[in-house]
């Protein structure tokens, strides 16, 4: 069988072609490892900073448990940063707004389901803020909605103001004032009521009347701080058995290949 010199040549890969593929195989692998290293150790760092944020706030936290209950004068504006503020407590003079309370829905103490209350606020310099009064258990059935009116006339609060959440899922966003509500949102409620509201949520600690005696367990918040430094190490552990990888595979080929060239 004679096989010409053309067919020959065309079946044989061009010039150049199979070192640099040889090559490109060949780094495929430190490539790869490169980019796991980057990937593990942003996702560590990103997780050492959520900690660090969390360990701010559990210092303020700490440090508001003892600090003097802010009056009314002692409260900035609407649009100022309220986060300082977040877990101090206050004393605050006002008025309950009985009409527009709504009962966040699917709250559990003690393994029993109910509703937090949350009531406006009518502060005496006349601006309005949102009250968690507390809890209070699931009537019979869902139809059996509790009442649990505030109290009426002045009275001082007593509480702690914290962040209302802005993370939630919810499937229905069809809610009315006076209805239970699954998520607590500031600008729907304020949309739905006609009124504008301070942007904090004050947790009440004590009665702020005879009567006024829902269940007001307010423990310290899981900052999962913990949490955190451990998916921090995780990730920076990743990193490094990757290293370890790279140099496991990699190291004894080079050290053969360096013998090789010394002995030719």
């Amino acid at each position: 069988m004679v096989i010409s010199s053309g067919s020959l040549d065309s079946a044989l890969p061009p010039v150049g072609v199979a070192p640099v593929r040889s090559r490109a195989m060949r780094l495929a692998p430190t490539v790869a490892t490169i980019l796991a290293i980057v990937l593990c150790v942003a996702a560590g760092r990103w997780q050492e900073s959520r900690m660090h944020a969390k360990e701010v706030l559990r210092a303020q936290f700490d440090e508001a448990l003892g600090a003097t209950p802010l009056r009314i004068a002692d409260l900035p504006a609407a649009g100022a940063d309220w986060a300082p503020l977040r877990y101090h407590p206050v004393a605050l003079e006002g008025v309950f707004d009985a009409r527009h309370q709504i009962l966040l829905d699917n709250k559990v103490h003690a393994g029993r389901a109910g509703y937090d209350a949350i009531a406006p606020f009518k502060l005496a310099d006349g601006r309005l803020l949102l009250v968690d009064r507390g809890w209070l258990p699931q009537g019979l059935s869902r139809a059996d909605i509790p009442a649990t009116p505030p109290p009426t006339g002045n009275v001082t609060l007593r509480g702690r103001i914290n962040l209302p959440s802005k993370g939630y899922v919810e499937l229905k966003s069809e809610v009315r004032p006076g209805a239970v509500w699954q998520h607590l949102d500031l600008p729907r409620l304020a949309a739905a009521s006609g009124l504008q509201f301070l942007p904090v949520l004050v947790e009440q600690v004590a009665p702020a009347a005879p009567g006024d005696d829902l269940i007001r367990e307010r423990r310290a918040p899981d900052f999962g701080i913990d949490t955190h430094r451990i998916y921090m190490v995780q990730w920076f552990i990743f990193a490094g058995l990757a290293v370890i990888y790279w140099l496991v595979t990699h190291w004894p080929r080079r050290a053969r290949a360096a013998t090789g060239n010394v002995d030719g």
